[in-house]
């Protein structure tokens, strides 16, 4: 039985100045966590626009990327802005903030109590909303490089029959291209721990992950034992596939404290946690290469008793079985 039944499409949303830092340690696309968060903010608006529906997952392809940065060279830096004199009239410092501009299309499952008749036009009403939000911090604008038509919020409601439902798949992941989704590969993190563990009992997953996140190059020699023998290096990765370094959500650090213990938290009245972000590996995928709608969406996978508040992708249970 599938457990996704409808999905709400939002196509080529142009976004401003979003934000880059995803994390203490990584940069470029922000963390699934933001576009989980505006999924949050956007049912509690439907909620209080008299739209009852329930949004689930989530997923995101990315058609464009264009970081704020210098180019050129090995080194790279953000363009950043001044900011407004302070409070005394002095000359306020310049605060870190990554910048980038996306063209992305957003997923949502949803679910409904309203007719099929209503559905076109409560995807209407969600896409106008969404564009007067904020999405990782930026700004939807207008998207001139795509026709009006290809930006329209579809809502679609997937079939029983596995056989129809491959065909509204097939036909969703031809408009989302080019473009790429991002997965989660917890499975490459594990076995490339483990396999460097072989030669080095020592090593830490903090090593593994580092390992993944670089592009590391081998000597190896070239007619070796011959007159003509010269060194070449070569570019070696352990898996195919363009990986990168993710935050997939926060772990705790501290007890979990009673609502008002902690002094100055932004809200009194929510149990308080001190928490660090928590890494993995993503892959980009195209959408070309999935094999049902749930190899894309992320959703809330908590594990309170042990401090764990993480997102989760089942794209690998899928790319593993192959």
């Amino acid at each position: 039985m599938n457990k996704v039944k409808n999905l709400l499409v939002l196509p080529r949303l142009r976004v401003q100045n979003a934000n880059a830092i995803s994390s203490p340690m990584t940069w470029g696309f922000p963390a699934m966590s933001a576009f989980v968060g505006l999924m949050h903010a956007l049912e509690r608006k439907l909620f209080s626009a008299g739209i009852n529906v329930s949004l689930g997952n989530v997923g995101v392809i990315c058609h464009d990327f264009e970081a704020q940065a210098t180019e050129g060279g090995y080194i790279r830096g953000f363009h950043l802005t001044r900011n407004p004199v302070d409070k005394t009239g002095g000359t306020a410092a310049i605060v870190e903030e990554g910048r980038v501009h996306l063209d992305i299309t957003l997923i949502f499952t949803i679910d409904s109590a309203a007719t099929e008749s209503e559905h076109e036009d409560i995807a209407y009403q969600i896409g106008e909303i969404v564009s007067g939000m904020r999405i990782a911090g930026g700004s939807v604008v207008p998207n001139r490089n795509v026709p009006s038509h290809k930006q329209r919020p579809q809502w679609v409601a997937l079939d029983d029959k596995e056989d129809e439902r491959y065909k509204q798949f097939a036909r969703l992941k031809r408009r989302w291209l080019p473009g790429f989704a991002l997965t989660l590969r917890d499975d490459y993190l594990t076995e490339h721990h483990q396999t460097l563990q072989q030669h080095n009992p020592e090593c830490s997953l903090l090593d593994a992950w580092l390992d993944l996140s670089r592009l590391n190059h081998v000597c190896t020699l070239e007619n070796e034992g011959e007159p003509s023998e010269k060194p070449v290096w070569q570019a070696q990765r352990p898996y195919r596939g363009w990986l990168v370094p993710i935050p997939v959500g926060y772990g705790a650090i501290s007890d979990l404290f009673q609502s008002g213990e902690v002094a100055n938290a932004r809200d009194a009245k929510t149990q308080f946690r001190f928490v660090e972000s928590l890494y993995s590996i993503g892959e980009w995928v195209s959408p070309h290469r999935m094999k049902q709608p749930e190899d894309l969406l992320w959703y809330v996978d908590n594990d309170e008793e042990a401090g764990l508040y993480r997102l989760n992708n089942d794209y690998h249970l899928r790319a593993t079985a192959q």
